[in-house]
């Protein structure tokens, strides 16, 4: 509640916290492994688990897993359009390797994700400066399907400019650059943007709960664009980074490095440095180390930057996945504009996580909503499937 200010669907939400009880006895049976959990710098060994090998790992297992039960997987394919017929999916149109196929399915259940590759969709919500947007994953998540089924009379849920959106290396590739381009560095530093202006307070929450926010104020900034700074001190608090630290003896010299303003970045560096409260620092918990009279004030982890090289980080919106999608039940259950339950049409993973997040996010969630509701779509679709024998 505290992460989506609110906007969220309380039930389903309660139905994913649920459901990963039993979620990592489901994965493992199926092929999923798991590694000791993260600790240190990303505050996540209490509340979140990590599957071995990354996400490509976890699907290979559950491709394994459902090749070994006799289910057919259409490689190189894709469906244009899914023909909705009054409370049902009539017709599943699609491409396999070059050639039109139709299929008639008692059941369909889509995962087939968000529309953060397609700019042209992005721009209908934030304009141009979606051109200035780096997406961290593949180039063909379009939103082909979601679009096809919202333009059908499917009910939407969910803002078309909310977004789980990092701030990323502002050197990161347009596509693809995926988790490692992420940067750990805000709340242990100061950010400023073009104009060497600090626009948010940095250490508002631990970083699980606040590190999805940050794409989102980036891209309200001048060019989509800002710099994280911090002093020698701080440099091995978090996770390093894929490209190197930009690094200079003076702040000044930073500013130059960074193109920034010399004058306006050490003026900005004095002042945060002159605001410091006094405190015990301790990057493993919200310790109180403040600033005070400041606009804004830093809440969190302040501490003077005094020690070269002094370093910076150029950042850009990230986004990972986009949150308009379509509206589901707890039982994942597409529903129609006026409210009428598709009777054969489940959705999973980001296609509905809008669903739960109306804004904001929280550190394993969006694999968490699709592993929960993967499984009650794939349950639905099961039962409906057996009615129609």
């Amino acid at each position: 509640m505290r992460v989506t200010g609110g906007e969220t669907d309380e039930d389903l939400a309660r139905r994913t916290i649920r459901g990963t009880v039993d979620a990592l006895d489901f994965m493992q049976a199926h092929g999923v492994r798991f590694q000791p959990s993260l600790s240190g710098t990303l505050s996540l060994a209490r509340t979140n688990a990590f599957f071995l090998g990354g996400g490509k790992s976890l699907v290979n297992a559950y491709y394994l897993a459902a090749e070994a039960l006799g289910i057919d997987i259409l490689y190189e394919s894709e469906v244009e359009v899914l023909h909705v017929e009054d409370d049902r999916i009539a017709l599943v149109e699609m491409t396999s390797r070059g050639f039109p196929e139709f299929v008639r399915a008692r059941a369909v259940v889509v995962a087939s994700g968000g529309f953060q590759a397609n700019r042209e969709w992005l721009k209908e919500g934030w304009g141009d400066i979606a051109e200035n947007f780096l997406i961290r994953g593949t180039p063909y998540a379009r939103g082909k399907v979601l679009r096809n089924l919202l333009d059908q009379g499917i009910a939407s849920i969910g803002d078309p400019t909310q977004c789980h959106a990092v701030a990323i290396d502002g050197r990161a590739p347009k596509f693809d650059g995926g988790i490692v381009t992420r940067l750990d560095c805000v709340p242990f530093s100061i950010v400023v943007n073009a104009n060497g202006d600090r626009f948010y307070d940095e250490g508002e929450d631990v970083w699980p709960k606040r590190y999805a926010i940050w794409g989102r104020l980036v891209a309200q900034q001048p060019g989509q664009i800002a710099y994280a700074i911090i002093d020698a001190k701080a440099r091995k608090l978090f996770m390093p980074s894929v490209f190197p630290a930009i690094e200079a003896p003076s702040v000044r010299e930073l500013a130059g490095k960074l193109g920034l303003d010399g004058d306006k970045l050490e003026q900005v560096v004095a002042s945060y440095n002159a605001a410091v409260q006094p405190g015990t620092f301790d990057n493993q918990r919200l310790d109180g180390c403040r600033t005070s009279g400041l606009t804004p004030d830093k809440s969190n982890w302040a501490r003077p930057i005094v020690e070269p090289p002094f370093i910076g980080y150029p950042l850009r919106p990230g986004i990972t996945f986009t949150y308009l999608g379509v509206k589901v039940d707890a039982d994942a259950r597409v529903y129609r504009e006026g409210g009428t339950a598709m009777r054969n049409l489940f959705g999973a993973g980001e296609i509905m996580a809008g669903s739960v997040l109306g804004k904001g996010y929280l550190a394993g969630f969006g694999m968490a909503i699709g592993t929960v509701f993967g499984r009650a779509a794939g349950n639905g679709a099961a039962r409906e499937a057996a009615l129609l024998r």
